[in-house]
């Protein structure tokens, strides 16, 4: 097939699902709304700027930037970015004519998915919907609502990380005969990187592996620390992509956890994977979200996941069986979670033999790539 992605190029979550189809010889091109490099082959890279991308630095990773900065800027994008979605369509309808694919595939709705619907031309169109586009995005100001809302009607079809997502789609519009499936956002979990430890872990580690984003309570995560410390002062807490975060550094400070706080910078897949893999609990506490990739990454690790108590992750986690939902505003509720998490290594034992029967039936990444391949190839023969 000849395949054009619309997508930010940066993203490991795109770059995982992207690559798929360039290693197994689709012809494929990429329109990346930021600049990027790229370590798998493409027959065409194109630059197609949308919601002020252009200011962002080449492959600096998306939500890597200071708490504050990253706050403003999504709210700047949500009241100004739609804006700029009809002359940035001009670049990319140019492209499709050129390029002449015989599918396109927008990741994710803002907004990918926005400038696609906006450029649209008759070429069967493909909108991936990720964590918060319809929870937080969508809501946000008029113009978001209406730009989504625009996007469900013009997409041919429709794929989400969550059941949840596929509901609100048709609430918001999208009609009922149109295909639809849910798979993770970046194509499921690569079992070959991300797997149990050979022993188990013995070190009361916990890691928090979402960085800073606009709808994750690290306010709260941080808050939650000296309450487990009380309790467990052996206990250590790795953040992911945090280090030089001068918020996260300034809680540190104030809470006198430094001994028991490692800020980490961002890591590679396999990199994280050996994080999770020395640790005993995963926290991720979100507020809006789909299925969090980093989420799963863990429990394919063998950590006990703690979550904001989301419809979404209640598709993947049932509480005091395979995991434990939280108020991810309550620094108390994730404190009470992760002590659990820690005392219980009867709790966390089971949960570890669950999740990995889940992972290996709804998350293995060559599987849920086929799925998709065979999506595709459904979504043009009904189009």
């Amino acid at each position: 097939m000849r395949l054009l992605f619309v997508a930010d190029g940066r993203s490991p979550i795109a770059r995982n699902w992207i690559r798929y189809f360039s290693e197994r010889g689709d012809e494929v091109f990429l329109a990346s709304t930021f600049e990027c490099n790229l370590d798998f082959p493409v027959k065409r890279l194109d630059f197609t700027p949308v919601a002020f991308s252009a200011a962002k630095k080449r492959n600096l990773p998306p939500g890597k930037g200071s708490s504050r900065a990253l706050g403003l800027r999504t709210v700047i994008r949500q009241w100004l970015g739609p804006f700029t979605v009809a002359r940035a369509s001009r670049r990319l309808r140019a492209l499709t004519e050129e390029v002449n694919p015989d599918l396109i595939h927008a990741m994710r709705i803002p907004y990918e998915g926005m400038l696609a619907a906006d450029a649209y031309i008759g070429v069967p169109l493909l909108v991936s919907i990720w964590g918060n586009d319809f929870t937080l995005h969508a809501p946000s100001t008029p113009m978001m609502k209406h730009y989504t809302i625009w996007t469900l009607s013009v997409a041919n079809a429709l794929h989400a990380d969550c059941q949840r997502d596929i509901h609100l789609a048709h609430r918001l519009g999208l009609k009922a005969g149109k295909p639809t499936l849910v798979t993770p956002g970046n194509g499921g979990i690569r079992t070959e990187i991300f797997y149990p430890p050979q022993t188990p872990v013995n070190e009361p580690i916990v890691v928090n592996p979402r960085g800073f984003r606009a709808y994750v309570r690290n306010d709260a995560f941080f808050k939650a620390i000296p309450i487990v410390l009380a309790r467990r002062p052996d206990a250590r807490f790795i953040c992911s992509s945090m280090e030089g975060e001068s918020q996260a550094s300034a809680w540190v400070r104030e809470l006198k956890i430094e001994h028991a706080v490692q800020l980490h910078p961002h890591r590679s897949h396999a990199g994280m994977a050996e994080v999770f893999r020395s640790a005993q609990v995963v926290v991720s506490p979100s507020i809006h979200d789909g299925t969090p990739n980093s989420l799963l990454e863990g429990m394919a690790c063998g950590c006990f996941p703690v979550a904001g108590d989301l419809e979404s992750i209640r598709e993947w986690i049932t509480p005091a069986r395979n995991g434990l939902l939280v108020d991810a505003a309550s620094p108390e509720s994730i404190a009470d979670a992760v002590l659990i998490a820690l005392e219980r290594a009867d709790l966390r034992h089971e949960a570890a033999g669950l999740n990995r029967e889940i992972i290996a039936s709804r998350a293995e990444y060559s599987r849920n790539m086929a799925k998709a391949g065979e999506f595709y190839e459904n979504i043009l023969r009904n189009s």
